[in-house]
């Protein structure tokens, strides 16, 4: 299962893991997802490695230039494909790039099930 299944209400998703979930299989699949997710952004934003900096907390929309309307297309194409998932429209929307954790989260949701 997910951390957003465990841990929904929770914002910080390093820290919610750590208190949610014993299980390691979540926790290497959490830290996965957030690698692949900044490699993605670093990739598709041009970003230089700047995403090594970021952490779940990190705020995406708004916050970083790059990540205008065209570049979430890419964003969402690229997860897309690299983990063989597909997301509805109905199920994208902005508070799913309000944070990096909040699009682990999602990824994550999408993964499971």
């Amino acid at each position: 299962m997910w951390l957003g299944v465990f841990c929904h209400e929770k914002r910080d998703y390093t820290h919610a893991l750590l208190q949610c979930s014993a299980d390691p299989h979540v926790w290497e699949l959490m830290l996965n997802i957030q690698a692949e997710i900044l490699s993605i952004l670093d990739e598709i934003l041009s970003l230089q490695g700047r995403s090594a900096a970021m952490t779940p907390e990190t705020p995406l929309l708004g916050a970083v230039p790059e990540l205008d309307s065209m570049a979430v297309v890419g964003v969402i194409g690229a997860i897309e494909e690299r983990f063989g998932i597909f997301f509805d429209d109905d199920e994208i929307d902005g508070q799913t790039f309000a944070t990096v954790g909040s699009l682990i989260e999602a990824v994550g949701l999408k993964i499971a099930a």
